[in-house]
């Protein structure tokens, strides 16, 4: 041995030994596809006139909507702040973009009376 770190090893290379399928960037990204597919719902579904569009946009809005912290680590609040986003941002933005859906919806409407 010469002193020397050999190129295929690292002094700071993390021991794999003990990973779990439940390592943090796994935890990461479900939780990121958890809000992906609330926020989706939640815009594919605002004008929904069938019942299953209907109920995914309301479960998404009541999701989102419900604020403070949760013992359920999949709560809209635990994953944003998990995520490093703020949840009252996000929130109301999604609730801004509703309300000009909502008037854009009505602005048509009035136009075609």
């Amino acid at each position: 041995m010469n002193g020397r770190v050999s190129s295929q090893s690292s002094l700071f290379k993390p021991d794999t030994s003990f990973d779990t399928p439940w390592t943090k960037p796994s935890e990461h990204k479900l939780m990121l596809a958890v809000l992906d597919d609330a926020v989706s719902c939640y815009q594919k579904y605002f004008a929904a006139r069938n019942k299953i569009g209907t109920r995914l946009f309301y479960e998404a809005e009541e999701w989102i909507l419900q604020q403070g912290k949760s013992n359920w680590l999949f709560s809209f609040d635990n994953i944003c702040e998990t995520l490093d986003l703020n949840p009252g941002h996000i929130r109301e933005g999604l609730l801004h973009w509703r309300d000009h859906r909502l008037r854009e919806r009505r602005g048509i409407r009035l136009r075609m009376n």
